[in-house]
């Protein structure tokens, strides 16, 4: 790859400070995390640890919980205990809410100062998040803003959501508290990319990006990909949800595949394939299909390319760590490393490359053992 490719491709993200979800690092040179939320009820603890666990093993870096009661908060401490990752609770309006989430082991409170109450409630949840290690999200929604705001700009618009985040911002730093993120969310895709623009330019602290109610999971992630993936190509975001009406782990495979799209970053196996014509040697469409439930599994980052037939299989292979390419005769070159290897026949397509995934990434995994013994 030249340099001149190397530069084009490169995203030079928004400089920001840093903030600690629990262990996760959001902002500064962290890597952009990514988060879901589960939809279970909170006080349901089994039903919520299993959304959690399912949404850690797909990758998710960060699990929010909403606490909209004390039965929630109450069972809040044992979700913090057992989950692998950190939980942001999400708060609305009830100030002890907060306060009992920090106490239970949150590693962050989603919440909007201004709506909690008089000062000294304000003061009295930032000091439980000072007390128990609790960062914060001030989390902005265009279906929810200010009525002042509302009344000031007659409408939702990315001035309102920007000026309604920094109220809030002003809030936490007038107490003297500083580690929070801050997300300016929109339904509509053209509003959310402004406000977050604007956001930009005007803070210094990390951004948490979402298109809020996106939909379904064909649409929803559609949606997501036209915003985010904006705001990701100019630098903006530290950490990402994808809203989906789906189950939580659909929405970290978007995140991730958002991100690993525009180079970000790297989890998993990524598949490049065609879309299939009359001139495929084999069936494209069900072999990718099965090939990636197969591998869904695997979090080393592995590229791997599937093509019909010869017209460009051979170039993609070249840049893919396994290449399939389909050939006449019911027989098919096998790559690796972007080097023709071996040729094999259509029945053993999907467990050969499955096979040679497993493979490659035990070698990866076993040299990474040796380096770090040495």
């Amino acid at each position: 790859m030249s340099n001149a490719y190397r530069a084009y491709r490169t995203i030079e993200r928004r400089r920001c400070r840093q903030v600690m979800v629990g262990s996760v690092p959001v902002g500064g040179d962290a890597p952009i995390s990514v988060q879901t939320m589960t939809n279970s009820l909170t006080s349901d603890i089994d039903s919520t640890l299993a959304q959690i666990n399912a949404a850690a093993a797909a990758g998710a870096d960060i699990v929010r919980v909403s606490c909209p009661d004390e039965d929630s908060t109450a069972a809040l401490k044992t979700i913090c205990a057992q989950s692998p990752v950190p939980i942001v609770a999400d708060i609305h309006f009830h100030y002890r809410r907060a306060i009992e989430a920090a106490k239970a082991g949150a590693a962050c409170l989603r919440i909007n100062p201004g709506n909690i109450g008089n000062a000294a409630r304000v003061r009295e949840v930032v000091q439980a998040a000072r007390d128990h290690g609790c960062s914060m999200r001030i989390g902005v929604n265009a279906g929810s803003l200010e009525k002042h705001l509302l009344q000031k700009y007659a409408e939702p618009c990315p001035e309102a959501l920007v000026e309604s985040a920094l109220e809030h911002a002003k809030i936490l730093q007038d107490n003297d508290f500083h580690e929070f993120k801050i997300s300016v969310k929109a339904s509509d895709v053209f509003l959310a990319v402004a406000a977050y623009q604007q956001l930009a330019d005007v803070i210094d602290c990390p951004l948490h990006i979402g298109i809020t109610e996106a939909g379904g999971l064909r649409a929803g992630t559609i949606k997501s990909a036209i915003g985010l993936g904006n705001l990701l190509w100019a630098g903006i975001g530290d950490t990402v949800r994808v809203s989906l009406s789906a189950d939580p782990t659909e929405e970290v495979k978007a995140g991730y595949e958002m991100l690993k799209s525009l180079g970000l970053r790297r989890r998993g196996v990524t598949v490049i394939s065609c879309p299939s014509c009359a001139r495929q040697q084999f069936d494209v469409i069900k072999t990718v299909q099965i090939i990636e439930d197969r591998l869904e599994h695997i979090d080393m980052p592995i590229t791997v390319s599937i093509i019909g037939c010869i017209v460009n299989g051979p170039g993609e292979a070249r840049e893919t760590d396994i290449g399939l390419t389909g050939g006449g005769k019911g027989t098919h070159q096998i790559y690796l490393s972007g080097m023709a290897d071996h040729r094999l026949s259509n029945g053993d397509i999907v467990e050969h490359v499955v096979d040679l995934v497993e493979t490659r990434v035990a070698e990866l995994k076993a040299a990474e053992a040796a380096s770090t013994q040495t």
